[in-house]
């Protein structure tokens, strides 16, 4: 029996490190962010600051461990069988739900979620416990759970959601009422004060929660709570007069310096605090083994009070933590995923939104609107006119190919948003108030985008709807953690060790395909082979850059229409569903040319503007082809998914004629493009009259079997349906090719 609970340490150490690793992924975004996004950092020093950050954090981070061992629950209610069931369980769950987010891309919390899952598994086997004994009921069950602990904890995580968002975005409105986007000049005059500030602030939270783990810190945590005042006094002195040489000697903005040593700080304080989420657990498993192997007693007769008592570090642990950490932020394409999210929800100018709208988004927008417009009849114009100024942008001309190389907010804003997320976290941890490090963080950094007008009218509604996305993932956190942990606890008490072999391969399994999920997500991300956004100034540019997008978009007509009506021959509903995929990408990419236009004609060179006429023309017209063939897909995998009859043999016959038509003339239009042999579309415009008289005729003889034969009216309508659509999607990709033709013979 004794081998059981071995195989449960091995388990629980392997867990323990992919912990680690998708346990970092999702928290790099707290303290990366600010510094990738404002681009003030090479991204390689931004990775060797918050490197060292994560080492020496994990190897002072021994003085939390205690939350994994006592926080939540109650050790001595339970026996040493009991426990080991409590944490393979919340490990189990932990990395399951951590890796989850992770491929979504969401940033969560790693101390939300190992606190819900002690708190879920406790509570169930403290319930098997109470239904198993006769002299307890219901009530007994806040002798078993740490209910202050817990309720302090869930009062702190929502307090610290507004606070951060209300003071981010207080803070940013007046320092941009001060510094304005024109900030290069008022650095150049304030720069050492505001250096002096904001540095004081870091390196206070550095020291008071960065280093809290630190050997021996009880011997000078004293210097920290006495005296506060004269340290902030001289600490600020200090700052200011090494801001002011920084700036003369170096000749660099001393915000550049703020954001590394933020990064670094927030990094330190990442690793210390929270290094218990993904290792407090195992390392609380293996001190209990030690007890109870050295007691002799019974596993299920040996009460876990030991765990009541300081628990001494484990330096070669805590090294070998912060090693794995280490390498899991310069090698992880997770964290990356999870790292775009908030800067774009965050970042200056626009581009693809990854949210889409919600009622609850567009509600709060509209409400907002009507609320600016309300207080702004009561502040004076002048003053109205003052501000605006402030806000104004700098004007910055790049072509799409570069947007990617601005800086997603400036200098300004990230150093805000690391000073105010260490000066909030450190003023909690004196308070002794329980929070998410990730909570404080993304919630600063929404608080001063929407202060620093990030959020306009174009772009409001989305960003909205993605912090709602998250905040409402945070929550998910906590109920799945505590119900998931809750049901692999009494699945593992009822099923022990066959039960734990079949959870664990299960949990292989789900990482195995969220990585293949996530890797096919990135690979398709980076393909270029989709629809290209037009770069050029000049009219001949435009029209030889719209013929590789023309070339695309008729060759995955061609293979979608064609694999349509494939799988409505065999009634192959995952090829249907495959198609239908298929058209949804190509519409998404039409729309996003779509959404460039604006950019695209201020783009242009005043001699060339008659160039947008034509682009817009070649759009509508591939939406066209979009759309016809989102119908025919649509209305096919309906059919199919609905179980109706298949199409008849004359039916799937006709429509394969069409089909090898269709592809012949397809084929023929990409070859045109690709070689850029213009002068023979005539031919293909020529075909028009031939093509459509086919499909007619073929409509005609429908409707002649209707009249006799046919006895089904969904294969009818169906059948009906593809050859109109058809028909349209014919019409579309003519007019293209004759709009392409004659804009290419003026020009």
């Amino acid at each position: 029996m004794d081998n059981i609970y071995i195989l449960m340490l091995v388990a629980l150490a392997v867990l323990a490190i992919a912990d680690l690793v998708v346990g970092v992924s999702n928290d790099a975004v707290n303290f990366l962010n600010s510094a990738i996004g404002s681009k003030a950092i090479p991204f390689k020093t931004i990775m060797i600051v918050a490197s060292l950050g994560i080492f020496i954090g994990a190897v002072y981070s021994s003085g939390m461990m205690e939350v994994a061992r006592k926080g939540i629950f109650v050790p001595g209610q339970f026996y040493f069988d009991e426990i080991m069931i409590i944490f393979m369980a919340v490990m189990i769950t932990d990395i399951l739900l951590l890796d989850f987010f992770n491929t979504l891309g969401m940033p969560t919390s790693t101390t939300v979620s190992i606190v819900f899952e002690l708190l879920g598994a406790a509570v169930v086997m403290a319930l098997i416990k109470i239904g198993a004994s006769d002299t307890e009921t219901f009530s007994n069950l806040v002798n078993y759970i740490n209910t202050e602990k817990a309720t302090e904890i869930i009062s702190g995580i929502l307090l610290s959601v507004v606070i951060s968002f209300s003071v981010g975005a207080l803070v940013m409105w007046l320092s941009r009422l001060i510094f304005t986007f024109h900030y290069e000049q008022k650095i150049k005059n304030f720069g050492a004060i505001f250096g002096g500030i904001t540095l004081t602030a870091i390196s206070y939270f550095i020291f008071f929660k960065g280093l809290k783990g630190a050997p021996n810190y009880d011997s000078f945590k004293w210097i920290f709570k006495t005296n506060i005042f004269l340290q902030l006094g001289v600490g600020f002195a200090f700052w200011t007069l090494f801001s002011l040489l920084f700036t003369k000697v170096f000749k660099k903005s001393i915000l550049v310096f703020v954001i590394a040593v933020g990064t670094f700080g927030l990094a330190l304080a990442f690793a210390g605090n929270d290094l218990v989420n993904f290792i407090g657990v195992p390392m609380a498993a293996y001190h209990s083994y030690e007890a109870w192997a050295a007691s002799g007693e019974a596993a299920t007769s040996f009460s876990m009070n030991v765990l009541e008592e300081k628990v001494p570090a484990e330096p070669l642990l805590l090294f070998i933590a912060g090693s794995v950490m280490v390498l899991t932020l310069w090698f992880s394409k997770k964290a990356r995923t999870v790292t775009e999210t908030e800067i774009g929800l965050s970042r200056q100018g626009e581009g693809t939104e990854k949210f889409k709208p919600n009622m609850l988004s567009r509600a709060v927008v509209k409400g907002s609107t009507k609320l600016v417009s309300f207080l702004g009849g009561a502040i004076p114009q002048a003053t109205q006119d003052k501000i605006t100024k402030s806000f104004e942008k700098p004007d910055v001309t790049v072509p799409a190919s570069k947007a990617h190389e601005l800086p997603a907010f400036d200098l300004i804003r990230a150093a805000i948003n690391l000073t105010l997320a260490g000066i909030l976290i450190a003023i909690a941890t004196s308070m002794k108030l329980p929070l998410s490090t990730t909570y404080v963080t993304f919630m600063v950094a929404m608080g001063t985008s929407l202060a620093d007008r990030a959020w306009g009218r174009e772009s409001a509604v989305y960003r909205v709807a993605g912090v709602f996305n998250v905040i409402g993932g945070w929550f998910f956190t906590a109920f799945i953690a505590f119900v998931a942990a809750g049901t692999l606890t009494y699945i593992i008490f009822l099923g022990r060790g066959a039960a734990i072999a079949i959870l664990l391969l299960v949990a292989i399994g789900l990482l195995i395909r969220n990585y293949v999920s996530h890797k096919r997500k990135s690979v398709a991300k980076l393909n270029k082979s989709g629809l290209k956004k037009s770069e050029s100034k000049t009219v001949q540019g435009i029209i030889s850059e719209s013929a590789h997008n023309i070339s695309n978009v008729v060759s995955r007509t061609n293979k979608i229409y064609s694999d349509v009506l494939k799988g409505l021959a065999k009634q192959e509903e995952k090829t249907l569903k495959k198609s239908k995929k298929g058209v949804e990408k190509l519409d998404a990419e039409i729309e996003d040319l779509r959404n460039n236009i604006f950019y695209f004609i201020k783009n242009l060179d005043e001699t060339s503007v008659r160039g947008s006429n034509f682009y817009i023309t070649i759009l509508a017209y591939l939406t066209d082809i979009a759309q016809s063939l989102d119908f025919i897909s649509k209305k096919s995998h309906k059919h199919v998914h609905n179980n109706h009859k298949a199409l008849r043999f004359n039916q799937i016959k006709e429509l394969q004629e069409i089909d090898d038509t269709l592809g012949t003339l397809l084929t023929e239009i990409e070859g045109i493009f690709n070689e850029k042999k213009f002068d023979r579309i005539k031919m293909v415009i020529d075909n028009k009259a031939d093509i459509m008289a086919g499909i007619s005729q073929k409509i005609e003889k429908q409707i002649a079997r209707t009249r006799t034969e046919e006895s089904s009216p969904k294969n009818t309508t169906l059948y009906f349906n593809i050859l109109l659509e058809t028909k349209d999607l014919v019409k579309a990709i003519m007019n293209l090719m004759e709009e392409y033709y004659n804009s290419y013979n003026k020009s």
